[in-house]
């Protein structure tokens, strides 16, 4: 499919509030509404642009984990596949070779009465095909979640990404603990999981409330951050085809500043502080291998610091941001 710069900002438009109305969308953009509404609707049903709501990572008491599976020959496939399945998984890929699969995770937070059925961290080293296990926990997000490639684009101007900015910047929450949600709540969720743009009358189906309490709730868990909207979407539409994980050894004394830099740059989808021997994950999105090349022989050989670095090139997404799997994934 051919996508042009009208395409580029809808999804720009998209990522900075994937609730807007067409109607916002098309003014800040200079056409009209039902252009605005033909192309999302061309993207969306050739399963190139989602829109979903999600929890952030935390803020029901979960924690995220970034996990590297080395396999038998011929094993990934099966593996990846499997791990797509299931809710616990974020996003899941091959790497090249074969025999590695790569996937994050969300563990759930342990019961008030300290049991926990068992999770997928502690089920994984009982399956036959995995050979290896690294499992990292991520400490800190410098980059991803609710912060997206697409805002380094460039799709948008500055003005027109601030037109289309009209709630306040979610403010984090610090040390309250998990997000008080009951049953409504994970129902509402849930289906913005499956689709962000869902209208009020089917969020307000799926939870039993009325359309003006949705709207109201909704609107409490994105001002707090505890839920955000993010954008699946086709990154060859920014004309982004190579898509590699790197591992970096940082000094604890470099680790904020080289994680901030990193966030920064244009390639750079994700950026995460995590425990083990490398202590930065990054997932990089360039337009191919040479792009690789420079950007390794220039900016991340200009940080200070930085004692080791292993790059990874994906194969195979078998499970991008959305939880039912499959899709054009960017996330790392």
């Amino acid at each position: 499919m051919e996508y042009d710069d009208i395409d580029r900002q809808v999804v720009h438009a998209l990522q900075i509030d994937g609730r807007a109305p067409f109607s916002r969308i098309a003014r800040v953009l200079g056409v009209s509404d039902q252009t605005v509404a033909r192309r999302y609707t061309r993207l969306r049903t050739a399963g190139l642009v989602h829109v979903v709501g999600l929890w952030r990572v935390g803020a029901r008491g979960d924690t995220g984990w970034v996990v590297r599976l080395r396999c038998v020959p011929g094993a990934a496939e099966e593996l990846g596949r499997m791990l797509a399945r299931r809710p616990d998984t974020i996003w899941v890929h091959a790497l090249s070779g074969g025999t590695e699969v790569n996937f994050g995770a969300r563990i759930p937070a342990e019961a008030p009465d300290g049991r926990h059925a068992p999770t997928l961290l502690e089920q994984l080293p009982r399956t036959r095909q995995v050979t290896g296990v690294t499992v990292l926990s991520t400490l800190h997000t410098f980059f991803g979640g609710p912060m997206s490639l697409v805002n380094k684009s460039g799709a948008l101007s500055a003005a027109q990404a601030a037109a289309l900015r009209d709630r306040p910047a979610p403010t984090a929450r610090c040390g309250d603990g998990p997000v008080p949600a009951d049953e409504g709540d994970l129902r509402l969720v849930a289906t913005l999981a499956e689709d962000g743009r869902a209208p009020l009358a089917d969020l307000a189906a799926a939870t039993g409330w009325s359309q003006s309490t949705v709207r109201r709730r909704l609107g409490e868990l994105r001002a707090d951050g505890s839920v955000y909207l993010d954008v699946e979407y086709d990154r060859r539409m920014f004309g982004l085809r190579a898509h590699m994980l790197m591992l970096l050894a940082v000094p604890p004394s470099r680790l904020e500043e080289t994680g901030r830099a990193l966030a920064g740059h244009p390639e750079v989808a994700y950026a995460v502080a995590t425990t083990g021997p490398t202590n930065l994950f990054v997932s990089l999105l360039c337009s191919d291998s040479a792009a690789v090349y420079r950007y390794l022989t220039t900016r991340v050989a200009a940080l200070k610091g930085v004692e080791r670095v292993e790059t990874l090139p994906l194969v195979r997404t078998f499970k991008g941001i959305t939880p039912h799997g499959g899709g054009p994934a960017t996330r790392a």
